[in-house]
């Protein structure tokens, strides 16, 4: 676990803000700190992004991801692109990987066997850096995830670079007009079949940092809620000791 160079980001966009704007600093700060000019990006779990003149596709989530880390000097280019999917990882000097529909992201990582080739690099200290469902494929499995299964992956097996479940966006709010699960009873769904398994509700504007083998949350003052089975849910703030969920 201390070799490993991790950040995970809950989200990419707050209401009413620019694409990436809220975490820019964090993830130029992380670029910095491992000397990282140019980014592997994997854009897969982008089924439906638009941008500027491009069509639905990769194409248009490389360029949007592009013109947000150029603000801080660092290149992008995608794994798409790339002649051999599985040499690019192995090459990559850092990893990032894109928010979007978790089980289409899965499904494209198996396709492109490249799910245990991005494990390796990260679990190596290759700089590994995801929004939304690129955080959720950092965990053990995709089990935690918000979307919606609109493909069938190989696999629900992950990346498990961490040793417990994400939940981002997680929210406790609840619309007085529906009348369906909340967040929490989702997770607590799972929990009874993981009994073993925490899992971190990652609210918006808040990500985690593993580096140097500490594990912390970071961004704006927004508490992360941890759930276990048979245990009352605990929130913990950006100071707080949260190194328990490293096992």
């Amino acid at each position: 676990m201390t070799k490993k160079n991790l950040l995970l980001i809950s989200n990419s966009t707050n209401a009413g803000e620019v694409y990436l704007d809220w975490c820019k600093g964090m993830i130029a700060d992380f670029c910095n700190r491992h000397n990282v000019k140019r980014v592997l990006f994997i854009p897969y779990a982008g089924v439906s992004v638009t941008y500027k003149d491009f069509p639905k596709g990769y194409d248009a989530y490389q360029a949007k991801v592009k013109d947000a880390f150029a603000a801080f000097g660092v290149e992008i280019y995608s794994i798409h692109k790339e002649a051999d999917a599985k040499a690019a990882v192995a090459a990559a000097e850092c990893i990032a990987v894109g928010g979007g529909n978790t089980f289409h992201l899965v499904y494209e990582l198996y396709r492109n066997d490249v799910m245990s080739a991005i494990a390796k690099r990260a679990a190596e200290g290759v700089p590994y850096m995801g929004w939304s469902a690129g955080s959720n494929v950092a965990c053990p499995s995709l089990m935690t995830t918000n979307d919606m299964p609109i493909i069938e992956p190989a696999s629900f097996r992950c990346l498990n670079l961490v040793p417990f479940q994400i939940n981002p966006h997680y929210t406790d709010f609840l619309d007085p007009k529906h009348g369906g699960e909340t967040r929490m009873d989702r997770i607590n769904e799972f929990l009874i079949v993981n009994p073993n398994m925490y899992v971190a509700g990652v609210r918006e504007a808040t990500a985690l940092s593993l580096e140097n083998g500490k594990l912390t949350l970071i961004g704006r003052n927004n508490p992360m809620i941890v759930l276990k089975h048979n245990q009352e849910p605990s929130e913990y703030n950006l100071n707080d000791d949260i190194n328990f969920l490293l096992g």
